[in-house]
């Protein structure tokens, strides 16, 4: 295999932005090991090629990451690139989502991305190179309405992300965060997003009113997903790619609106911070 040809491992590649990057990655000529919970969805959404194989992976079970990597290396030998992608929204008031809702976002949306990485980690490793794209999401950086559970594993993401990233460099192995705005996939789909099961009254309208607005959106974001994986391919080939990478004109306003307020307020909140500091210890 040429050396500029690099191989994909992609989690949640039968649609959406996964596929997407699939198709991006094929494109530029690499190469791509497309993951799903159904490899038989996966295989058909993928273009024939033999550039791509298809591998079932749920990424709630550690044991399946394992052995797709081993299937991956077994076919192509390496893996240069990794996508953790695979993920759903728990949106609901707080309040009225169930504890075992609760776990399962966690368990896809950050346990996931946590058994494939630790997966993929010794390979890229042994090759002292290697690049991790962890989606998150504008969730990740800032909140949004009945999206409590979503936001709180896409922070979790960023900041598992952000430690990882000190911990590989030393091997050549770079960290992306990725923070894609509201993009026109089926993630607003019954597929693809959740809704709490039951309903406090004192949230009625609230709630009703900010679900409808989200489900009014399905499919008229203005996102495009298959230039999201073009910008991958080619931060995949930047020699130094960034941390955070704000994905579309809507992520880098929220963003840069919300890192404004967090600037203002800790200007404003400043004497109070520095009021906690304790005596100055003199040298002896």
């Amino acid at each position: 295999m040429a050396k500029d040809r690099k191989v994909w491992f992609i989690t949640g590649a039968s649609r959406g932005i996964g596929l997407d990057i699939a198709k991006a990655a094929l494109s530029a000529g690499d190469r791509v090991v497309a993951t799903g919970r159904d490899a038989g969805a996966v295989k058909t959404a993928l273009p024939d090629t033999d550039d791509a194989i298809a591998l079932q992976l749920d990424v709630t079970d550690p044991k399946q990451a394992t052995t797709a990597v081993a299937e991956a290396m077994e076919q192509f030998g390496r893996i240069d690139v990794l996508v953790n992608n695979a993920g759903y929204g728990q949106l609901g008031v707080f309040e009225e989502i169930g504890h075992d809702a609760i776990l399962r976002q966690f368990d896809t949306n950050l346990h996931g991305t946590l058994h494939v990485t630790r997966a993929v980690l010794p390979v890229m490793r042994r090759n002292t190179s290697g690049h991790i794209f962890n989606l998150s999401s504008i969730g990740g950086a800032l909140g949004f309405d009945i999206a409590s559970i979503y936001c709180a594993t896409k922070f979790a993401v960023e900041g598992f992300s952000e430690c990882l990233a000190l911990e590989v460099k030393p091997f050549n192995i770079g960290v992306t965060i990725v923070q894609p705005g509201f993009f026109r996939t089926d993630f607003l789909d019954e597929r693809s997003i959740r809704f709490s099961e039951r309903a406090i009254s004192d949230y009625a309208d609230y709630a009703q009113a900010t679900q409808g607005f989200y489900t009014s959106q399905n499919h008229a974001q203005a996102g495009d997903p298959a230039k999201l994986g073009a910008a991958l391919v080619r931060l995949s080939r930047e020699k130094t790619p960034p941390l955070r990478y704000a994905a579309g004109s809507d992520a880098h306003e929220y963003l840069s609106g919300a890192y404004e307020a967090r600037m203002a307020e800790l200007s404003d909140w400043q004497k109070l911070s520095k009021s906690t500091d304790g005596a100055a210890v003199s040298a002896a």
